[in-house]
């Protein structure tokens, strides 16, 4: 196990669980939301203002820099901390989702993923060594074992096959991985949702030993309500003292369900994708300022909102930028939606400690099911 990484479980409110994740690199609060760095950014963002949202942790993804720059060239560059600015944790997902997006460009064996890129049809293998070595080479603080991520929907027995292979390579990375103090291993727990295949693959994950658990395959087609069932009976079957997260959700109603039932940490491009495409994400729902209802509209995008776009700028003005095709309508965009999403995570953090859970959830909903205000 890592040394200078350990969890501390604070405060517990039904499933839903407080605590802090102590890394090297500074403490990680939890529940916990990160926001993608897919190629080395936050697209639209600079770092220092992806902190001032209040983020603990950054995500990147191995697939893409292991294309672009490349892994080698970030390490030799000081690692991707340097590289791009960020001097707090980053955790680096293994690749294996993105490879498994490419479909008939990849070719799936014991060994490892053999693909071509996306990018100029090169050729590459990634295997759980590789991915662990791409991982060392970022610098990553928390890295992701290599696995198997199947679309849904899957037969019962394509989802098992997939499972026990991803619990092979989950070996594969731990020995891969080594000692290596000050930096954490994840295994992921697949089985899509079939109770009995979860549980299984958790216990051999827990036989392997992890330094936290994820709990993957979902958010991949199954829908919220199936998603929901899995997260129901999926985080028991991981130990109580390690961080569970739950890769790639998501909607801010999926980000509160996974906390309900027990998930401590979430990643998702949605708060930046959606900031580039005119959609805000609001305490009453979402937005979509390219509306022509916006474009005489004084009013800032949320009242109650401290981000720099609700502060210094009005619907009139998001929805000119928007429809423009200005570059500053997606920086004050992605900037509000990562605000609101780390201020619903400090909302989630606080209602926990205090006990109060089912109240915060329920304003939640009772915000949403307003809608947005009225037009003038």
């Amino acid at each position: 196990m890592a040394t200078g990484f350990g969890f501390t479980l604070n405060a517990t409110d039904g499933a839903a669980r407080t605590g802090v994740i102590h890394t090297p690199r500074g403490e990680i609060r939890t529940p916990a939301f990160m926001p993608v760095g897919t190629a080395g950014t936050v697209k639209a963002m600079l770092p220092e203002s992806v902190r001032a949202t209040g983020a603990d942790i950054l995500l990147g993804n191995t697939y893409h820099l292991m294309l672009r720059p490349t892994a080698e060239r970030v390490a030799a560059l000081g690692g991707l901390h340097k590289f791009m600015n960020w001097d707090r944790p980053i955790l680096t997902d293994s690749g294996g989702f993105q490879v498994m997006s490419l479909g008939p460009l990849r070719k799936l064996t014991e060994e490892g993923v053999r693909f071509s890129s996306h990018i100029d049809g090169s050729k590459h293998m990634l295997t759980p060594e590789r991915s662990m070595e791409i991982q060392r080479l970022l610098g990553s603080d928390i890295v992701m074992c290599f696995d198997e991520c199947p679309a849904l929907p899957a037969t019962e027995a394509e989802v098992a096959k997939s499972m026990r292979l991803s619990m092979r390579w989950a070996q594969r990375s731990r020995d891969a991985f080594g000692d290596r103090p000050g930096h954490a291993l994840f295994g992921i727990m697949q089985g899509g949702v079939t109770r009995d295949l979860r549980e299984e693959s958790a216990a051999a994950l827990k036989s392997i030993g992890f330094d936290g658990y994820a709990v993957g395959g979902l958010a991949v087609g199954e829908g919220q309500e199936a998603m929901f069932s899995v997260l129901d009976y999926a985080p028991c079957f991981l130990p109580q003292d390690k961080p569970r997260y739950l890769m790639g959700v998501g909607k801010p109603d999926d980000i509160v369900g996974a906390v309900e039932r027990g998930i401590d940490m979430m990643d998702c491009v949605l708060p930046s994708r959606s900031g580039r495409t005119g959609q805000a994400w609001t305490r009453r729902g979402s937005v979509n300022l390219k509306n022509a209802r916006h474009k005489d509209d004084p009013r800032p995008l949320d009242e109650a909102c401290t981000c720099p776009a609700c502060r210094g700028y009005s619907r009139a003005y998001l929805h000119h930028v928007v429809r423009a095709d200005e570059i500053i309508g997606s920086m004050l965009l992605t900037w509000h939606n990562l605000h609101y999403y780390q201020e619903l995570m400090q909302g989630l953090r606080d209602a926990i400690a205090g006990g109060r859970l089912a109240v915060f959830v329920a304003e939640f909903h009772a915000q949403r099911a307003e809608g947005d205000i009225e037009p003038l």
